[in-house]
């Protein structure tokens, strides 16, 4: 995923917490902010130490990325798209991340319509 397309700063993930919308389910917590003059979407992602060593967390995220990258031409652009991972994804393989990312994703209304 390009630098541009990630949510990195502190500041950009409190204002996606503090303004902008939230919707989830058992898996995942998604927070999206609209940015006006963007014409991409941004993600960043969140794992917490309480779901595993640093080997979970790191392929926690490699799926998560890998999942956005797969509906990437289905997902709304010019919003920041904060993604926080619960507890039961560290028993997840890749394709039930994808779909729960979807239904997360259908949920918030943010999946265009194929």
């Amino acid at each position: 995923m390009k630098k541009e397309f990630r949510v990195k700063k502190n500041k950009e993930f409190q204002e996606a917490f503090q303004k902008g919308q939230s919707f989830a389910n058992r898996q995942f917590v998604v927070y999206s902010l609209t940015k006006e003059d963007q014409d991409y979407f941004r993600i960043g992602l969140s794992v917490s130490k309480k779901i595993g060593n640093a080997v979970t967390r790191n392929q926690i995220k490699r799926y998560i990325r890998q999942a956005v990258f797969e509906l990437g031409d289905l997902i709304t652009p010019g919003n920041d798209y904060v993604i926080i991972a619960r507890k039961p994804t560290a028993e997840m393989d890749f394709f039930e991340v994808k779909k729960s990312l979807t239904h997360v994703f259908k949920v918030g209304k943010v999946l265009k319509k194929k």
